[in-house]
């Protein structure tokens, strides 16, 4: 299984950015698909989760309200979109899969639950 990341680029503050994450290869049958970022200096931390069992979605406390995480199953895609951004939400961001079909919601947070990830895409926030 091979995740593709895509989307990324130059935004400024305020604006929004689609972020596309596609997966390929042999039949996948995933539990969660998440996105994580890793912004300069910091360490990689949990953005957004979407459970496949019951479409459950979590999010950072950091993104919610401004950040959407939407799947289309027809395309194997999952989608992170990205409104009202800031500054500080400049990163490279990640998109995972998890293979544990029973995932628990305190589990879609952990890196360790995701056993596939992709490429990462650049997001820059900036004026």
């Amino acid at each position: 299984v091979q995740l593709q990341a895509s989307g990324g680029g130059l935004v400024q503050p305020g604006g929004s950015l689609r972020l596309s994450c596609t997966a390929s290869g042999s039949t996948f049958n995933y539990g969660a698909m998440g996105w994580f970022r890793q912004g300069p200096g910091k360490e990689r931390e949990f953005v957004a989760a979407l459970r496949r069992r019951d479409n459950g979605k979590s999010y950072s406390d950091s993104v919610k309200g401004r950040f959407t995480i939407s799947r289309d199953s027809a395309r194997n895609t999952v989608y992170l979109q990205m409104n009202t951004l800031k500054p500080e939400d400049t990163a490279t961001y990640y998109c995972a899969a998890s293979s544990r079909l029973g995932i628990i919601t305190s589990s879609l947070w952990a890196e360790n639950s995701y056993d596939h990830w992709g490429q990462g895409t650049l997001v820059t926030v900036s004026s």
